[in-house]
């Protein structure tokens, strides 16, 4: 394959440049996810779509072509849907809650996959933390999903889940700047059935897109600003929590603007022994739950089918979920 015409459209800058086409974008990255493009064509290929931008159409059909790779996954035995977290950018300056929202979920019956990477090059990885938890990483998705079916927890190291997106990701640290592999892993759904993947932009430009491409793919998701990058609400304010099911769009919570009236009360640092103390104390009660990532927790419940209403949800959380929580009604 000539990668020359390729570079040529997508190449000429913001302005001038084409975007490929579903399919065109899908041969592509298929070979790029196979080590089949040259190192020169390759890093020419990513740096033009980072620089003009990766349109809707392109991101289809390179998740189409991770789609026939991706190591996928049956859906766990029960009524309700397994929820999706993908954890990929870690806790840099706010602790990383997501293990928390993983752990209320397994503890309502929840099936909860977080796929990831271990190391966090600097940032305090969800793998790290839930080790700390007594929850290791799963080393394939054979083993994930007997993890799932035993634990209803399971943490598959994006290596297992799909190697060669794994090593796109990895050329940040030759290249020096994201790719859209970046991007893509916040879309992975490895379950060959409809579970609720957790979507986390960002930034606004990116939520358009994330949204465009659930609805596009008819998938069922919990689409928002993430913390940090991660797919957990920002424990201080909430952020605008949108459903996305059978191609439409419905927002449970809107975002919060108001000034805080308190402080909820978070782990005194962000690395990985005392966010995972901070998170025992929260699941033993002792700690409220910030009232944020309450709201997102009832969403899921009721996305995955555990209740049939979200407020039915909101008040399971209230009285069920920590008998303490942070903030107003």
């Amino acid at each position: 394959m000539s990668y020359a015409q390729y570079i040529k459209e997508i190449g000429r800058g913001a302005q001038g440049s084409r975007d490929l086409s579903p399919e065109e974008a899908r041969q592509v990255y298929a070979a790029m996810l196979d080590g089949g493009v040259p190192d020169l064509e390759l890093g020419a290929i990513l740096i033009a779509l980072r620089v003009k931008g990766e349109s809707s159409d392109e991101m289809l059909g390179f998740l189409a072509a991770i789609d026939e790779r991706m190591n996928r996954l049956d859906m766990p035995h029960g009524r309700v849907r397994p929820v999706v977290l993908p954890s990929y950018n870690g806790a840099r300056k706010e602790a990383n809650l997501t293990p928390l929202l993983a752990l209320l979920l397994q503890r309502f019956g929840v099936p909860v996959l977080v796929h990831g990477l271990i190391e966090g090059y600097g940032r305090v990885t969800s793998a790290q933390i839930l080790r700390e938890l007594g929850h290791m990483p799963v080393m394939s998705a054979q083993q994930a999903q007997q993890t799932l079916e035993e634990k209803g927890l399971a943490f598959l190291p994006l290596t297992a889940l799909a190697p060669g997106l794994h090593n796109m990701l990895s050329l940040r640290a030759r290249m020096g700047v994201r790719n859209s592999a970046h991007s893509l892993v916040k879309l992975l759904n490895p379950f060959r059935g409809e579970a609720v993947l957790v979507a986390p932009a960002t930034h606004p430009d990116f939520i358009t897109l994330m949204r465009d491409i659930l609805v596009e793919r008819g998938q069922r998701g919990l689409l928002l600003r993430g913390t940090e990058g991660e797919p957990v609400a920002n424990p201080k304010r909430r952020p605008r929590l949108e459903y996305v099911r059978n191609g439409s769009v419905d927002t449970l919570f809107e975002a919060e603007h108001d000034s805080l009236r308190g402080l909820p009360n978070l782990p005194e640092a962000c690395d990985a022994v005392s966010t995972a103390r901070w998170t025992r104390r929260v699941l033993e009660k002792q700690v409220p739950l910030p009232k944020p990532i309450a709201n997102q927790l009832a969403c899921l419940l009721f996305a995955s089918g555990y209740v049939d209403d979200l407020n039915q949800a909101k008040a399971i959380v209230a009285v069920e979920a920590t008998g303490l929580l942070m903030g107003g009604n």
